[in-house]
């Protein structure tokens, strides 16, 4: 079974992740500004998560559909099975994204999904998953374009330039993903291979 997938980048890096992708084993179906378009065995999924280097966050596409107002985004959210994700004991936390003439505020198309989602889960069983903004257990996120939204799970849940190791920053770090990008464009692996040393004027 093959999963669709979102693989978002900075800006400008798309066509490096989308190599590197490809290398890892995606089968790329599209490449915007915004990242790489793709579909991965369950297996796949993995080594992107683990390997990618240029990717900032790898979503699970869920669903899309058509959400022109308030009330067809609720019911699109509302409907999905929720359950078959999360359960409600988890927190979540909905980053939305996108701009329309009856959402022109990403708080309330955030919000709009939340109760949506609320709902689903009291109407189930009579429980419902808190909100946690800044820690949360899962996080969703959704991307509205002409009158589209596209709802995915995050499934690193931070950014995978945040590898953990560094408790300490300069007064201007460089994130890592930025950071591979420069030596894979200075074709540093190929360098490395063949006993070249690295030396960091910074």
């Amino acid at each position: 079974m093959n999963y669709s997938l979102f693989i978002s980048c900075a800006k400008g890096l798309e066509y490096l992740l989308e190599a590197e992708l490809r290398l890892l084993g995606l089968q790329v179906n599209r490449v915007s500004p915004q990242g790489v378009f793709g579909e991965a065995s369950h297996a796949v999924l993995y080594q992107l998560c683990l390997w990618s280097r240029l990717a900032n966050r790898v979503q699970l596409v869920l669903f899309s559909g058509y959400a022109h107002e308030e009330k067809s985004l609720y019911q699109l959210c509302h409907q999905f099975p929720w359950q078959t994700v999360f359960g409600a004991d988890k927190t979540l936390a909905i980053e939305f994204h996108g701009t329309s003439d009856n959402f022109r505020n990403t708080m309330f198309g955030g919000q709009v999904i939340k109760d949506a989602i609320v709902d689903h889960f009291r109407k189930l069983n009579g429980q419902r998953p808190s909100v946690d903004r800044d820690n949360p257990d899962i996080r969703i996120h959704a991307h509205l374009k002409n009158d589209t939204i596209t709802v995915s799970l995050d499934l690193t849940g931070y950014s995978l330039h945040q590898r953990g190791y560094r408790t300490q920053t300069g007064e201007a770090p460089l994130k890592e993903t930025l950071a591979a990008a420069l030596l894979i464009c200075a074709n540093w692996p190929v360098l490395a291979k063949q006993g070249y040393s690295l030396h960091d004027p910074f």
